[in-house]
């Protein structure tokens, strides 16, 4: 049984665009997000990516997910771990 989804990209229907509401901004990042994290893109960048790039990325993941989320939210949500 498959524990992520990435429902959100195959669902939403409405503006993909930033600046013009709340709402749009944030299915705008959840479309983003699950687009840039389709396993083909990644296989192809990942590689193209320089090590300051993939540090930038990896710390500003660390850090929101520090910043916003408990420690059961962080286990049970982004690890899947259920703790």
């Amino acid at each position: 049984m498959t524990k992520h989804s990435h429902n959100h990209v195959e669902t939403y229907d409405g503006l993909i665009g930033f600046g013009l509401d709340r709402e749009t901004d944030e299915n705008t990042v959840i479309y983003y997000l699950q687009k840039f994290s389709d396993d083909e893109l990644m296989r192809t960048i990942i590689k193209k990516l320089s090590a300051d790039e993939l540090e930038q990325i990896f710390s500003m993941l660390n850090r929101l997910l520090k910043n916003h989320l408990t420690h059961r939210e962080y286990h049970t949500l982004f690890l899947k771990d259920n703790q």
